[in-house]
């Protein structure tokens, strides 16, 4: 499978766990999807936040094998569910408890932060929340968070953005 991380990084051929943020979707760790316009959009939106110069794509290539392999700690969300929303608002508040080599799912980006908030808030129930979810494209993402499982993506190459 292909994957593909945007960066503000010219090249990331090794990601480090330990230069990730915390309180991210799936907890701290490498991210990647297997949408290239998705990976562009993110280095953009980090070059645009951070006034950085340039912004980059790295490409990979992971076995799917891993996906199914009993050597890691796999959690898979198919879609927008309960159990995906409470793993997401947890892991950006810190109290995620449970640890995942890897995790794959929607990408809760920040078109859909609104919706989360209200969620977070108590505004919106889980069900309301999801059904309002489901009206976006949802982008999957893959994320890294032991070393073990970052050893499993072989780098490919970079693209300017």
């Amino acid at each position: 499978m292909k994957l593909y991380h945007g960066s503000l990084t010219p090249s990331v051929e090794q990601p480090d766990l330990s230069q990730c943020y915390p309180a991210t979707d799936f907890g701290k760790g490498f991210y990647a999807t297997t949408s290239f316009e998705q990976a562009k959009k993110w280095a953009l939106l980090k070059q645009k936040r951070l006034q950085a110069t340039d912004a980059y794509v790295s490409e990979y290539e992971m076995d799917d094998r891993v996906l199914r392999s009993d050597k890691y700690i796999i959690r898979v969300f198919t879609g927008a569910a309960d159990d995906w929303l409470q793993f997401v608002t947890d892991n950006r508040k810190g109290r995620q408890s449970e640890f995942y080599d890897l995790v794959m799912g929607p990408v809760a980006n920040d078109s859909l932060y609104a919706t989360l908030l209200l969620y977070e808030q108590e505004v919106l129930s889980a069900a309301t929340a999801i059904e309002q979810l489901k009206t976006h494209k949802l982008f999957d993402q893959l994320s890294f968070h032991s070393d073990k499982a970052v050893q499993t993506l072989r780098f490919i190459k970079s693209i300017v953005i």
